[in-house]
């Protein structure tokens, strides 16, 4: 045999046993990556009085999640679930219904369990298209409306009726989580919440939270301006699909009365005060005008809801407080209590 002909036998060798290897290692990745993926699950209860310190792991975020619960006096008796989201810290600082009100002790003599979920900040609680160098990985739609629901009902033997309410960026939120799955709150309140998203002015809106505030990007949530998903995921544009909710929805005006501006020039003295002062002015004004934005278009689909539009009021906790409180009797009917 000519040298050129055992060259090219060596040749065909030498690209078999490299076309073999690389089917092996194909075939082992493969096997790797068939693998049962680990499902979302409580790992671990850590009980303070009636306060229960959850964490829960994501599968879809592949991390454990702090969910707080404040168990209701009488643990004996299955109670509904109601879930308390929090602004743009996601109860990660002191801006949240813990840290900022009264709520849990005024909710301390109610049969429910008191669901706060921890973690999430500047992500609108949505599903984010990919990861964030910022903010990192969130898929909190499909945590809030696939994975920590059944494990709640199970971990806290509830009743299986939930509500649901939130406040600012979460005011939003509560909306596009009641619309991806109907039925799985039978009430949400929504305290002042830009519910319009897809808008410049909407869009604006999640920008100066999730960006400005946050530190994020939102091509990394939804992708550019001109993304379906902004659309996909705007509140007000698939408003049908809150049909059945019962919702509670409420802003202010933007005007501010005597105690909002004794409390921003306290809490930050100085020029910051004032320029805080006119932040929550221009940011509650905007979302009264997507609030009745929102009425419009539920009004034009004669799907009901209870509106509190109050003639003054700034972007801030002591308003949210009492939205939640005249709020209670719509979240208790949904929840199958007498309120």
């Amino acid at each position: 045999m000519k040298l050129s002909a055992l060259r090219s036998v060596a040749a065909l060798r030498t690209a078999a046993l490299a076309l073999t290897a690389a089917l092996s290692v194909a075939v082992a990745g493969g096997a790797a990556s068939a693998e049962p993926q680990k499902p979302s699950a409580v790992t671990s209860i850590v009980k303070e009085g009636r306060t229960w310190h959850l964490k829960v792991y994501s599968a879809s975020m592949d991390t454990e999640i702090k969910v707080d619960v404040q168990r209701p006096a009488d643990e004996s008796t299955p109670a509904p679930n109601l879930y308390m989201l929090n602004g743009l810290d996601a109860g990660e600082g002191t801006a949240s219904w813990r840290a900022a009100t009264h709520a849990l002790e005024w909710l301390a003599d109610k049969p429910v369990n008191v669901i706060q979920p921890i973690g999430g900040r500047g992500s609108y609680y949505t599903d984010w298209q990919q990861r964030d160098p910022v903010l990192g990985l969130n898929k909190w739609k499909t945590f809030f409306t696939e994975e920590l629901p059944p494990l709640l009902d199970e971990t806290l033997n509830s009743t299986g009726l939930n509500a649901l309410a939130g406040l600012s960026t979460s005011g939003t939120s509560v909306l596009q989580l009641a619309e991806a799955k109907p039925g799985l709150w039978k009430t949400v309140a929504a305290y002042s919440g830009c519910a319009q998203i897809a808008d410049p002015m909407g869009q604006q809106f999640v920008k100066l939270a999730t960006e400005t505030w946050g530190g994020g990007n939102t091509v990394n949530m939804y992708g550019p301006a001109d993304s379906p998903l902004w659309a996909a995921n705007d509140p007000v544009i698939n408003a049908e699909k809150l049909r059945g909710t019962l919702l509670y929805v409420s802003s202010g005006s933007g005007i501010p009365v005597m105690e909002d501006v004794q409390y921003y020039l306290s809490t930050a003295p100085g020029p910051m005060g004032a320029v805080n002062l006119s932040l929550g002015v221009i940011i509650e004004a905007a979302v009264n005008g997507c609030t009745a934005n929102l009425k419009n278009r539920l009004d034009s689909l004669n799907i009901p809801a209870t509106y509190q539009f109050n003639p003054v009021g700034t972007h801030y906790w002591p308003y949210w407080e009492e939205a939640l409180h005249n709020s209670w009797p719509l979240l208790a009917q949904g929840m199958g209590l007498n309120g």
